[in-house]
């Protein structure tokens, strides 16, 4: 069984509109843009970061804009929704705040003894906001929201798949351990790990999902550094996962393999993070572009990326 792995690192999805996604994660959420760069295999789109004030692990969601992209079938076979922590007692304030801001689907949800707000994302991707207690992580309150109901990063993941049983045995050799069942939910959670720990994966018999905006395309977990990555790459493939080698995404080291359910796993480092190349006070606001696709910049700000208003 691996212990380098700490918990969840960031999540990344895709999405049909660059302005009204960074809108979304920005004015209606409240988490700040940490980066503002290109997807490495197809610089024409963006791959927008949001998170805390300094993108630290566990608290960052990340889009590819693909515009005008057909939207998502959901089903199983994908991370169904992505759960975020708040403050106890701020639920009020976030259902009223999302009902007045057009959010759709708002919806009172309880989930092992937590009570959540679940509410849906402008491309039909769902969320949910679970109130947790002595969170230690510094929320980010620069856009406008108070600390005492601020964002503090995610809780949790859900993945809904036909077959549970291999991806359960996957998960308890990365280092989770069976929480709670409540139903067909199974709860994991790697004791000791950064605050956004848990994983629950949801039983169903439908069709399998379909990727498209609003979709999931991977779900990254965290190690501190190279050394422990390697570790967790020789491990995998030891116990037969088609492992990608390591790849660097210029603000942390990755490696990919596909789950027996037919999720995408991402391993991702902590380092070197978010302020390589902006310093903490600016993150986010200058077009950052790949070392490989500089020589881009002219064509791609001209004619693909369209300016995102902040």
């Amino acid at each position: 069984m691996l212990n380098q792995i700490n918990g969840l690192h960031h999540i990344t999805s895709m999405a049909s509109d660059a302005q009204s996604n960074n809108d979304f994660f920005t004015k209606t959420l409240g988490l700040r843009r940490v980066k503002k760069t290109v997807n490495f295999d197809a610089p024409e789109v963006y791959h927008l970061y949001y998170g805390d004030a300094v993108g630290t692990p566990g608290s960052v969601m990340t889009y590819f804009p693909f515009p005008n992209a057909r939207r998502g079938r959901p089903g199983t076979g994908e991370v169904a929704v992505t759960v975020f922590a708040v403050p106890r007692a701020s639920l009020g304030f976030w259902q009223e705040r999302l009902t007045q801001r057009g959010v759709t689907n708002i919806r009172i949800e309880t989930r092992f003894g937590e009570n959540r707000l679940g509410f849906d994302g402008p491309d039909g991707e769902r969320f949910a906001l679970v109130e947790t207690e002595d969170d230690p992580r510094d929320p980010w309150t620069e856009n406008g929201l108070s600390g005492d109901v601020a964002i503090r990063g995610f809780h949790s993941a859900d993945m809904r798949l036909k077959d549970t049983g291999a991806s359960a045995e996957l998960l308890r050799f990365m280092g989770y351990e069976a929480l709670d069942q409540q139903e067909n939910v199974t709860r994991f959670h790697i004791p000791g790990g950064n605050a956004a720990n848990v994983i629950d994966i949801t039983q169903v018999d439908a069709p399998s999902a379909e990727q498209g905006a609003g979709s999931v395309h991977h779900i990254a977990f965290s190690v501190d550094n190279r050394a422990a990555q390697k570790d967790v790459l020789s491990a995998l493939r030891d116990t037969g996962y088609d492992v990608t080698p390591v790849i660097d995404r210029d603000y942390f080291y990755a490696i990919y393999f596909r789950t027996p359910g037919g999720v995408l796993f991402e391993v991702a480092t902590n380092e070197p993070g978010f302020t390589r190349d902006e310093d903490t006070a600016h993150l986010g606001e200058a077009l950052k572009l790949p070392s490989q696709h500089e020589h881009l910049r002219p064509v791609l700000e001209e004619k693909y990326l369209d300016p995102i208003r902040d």
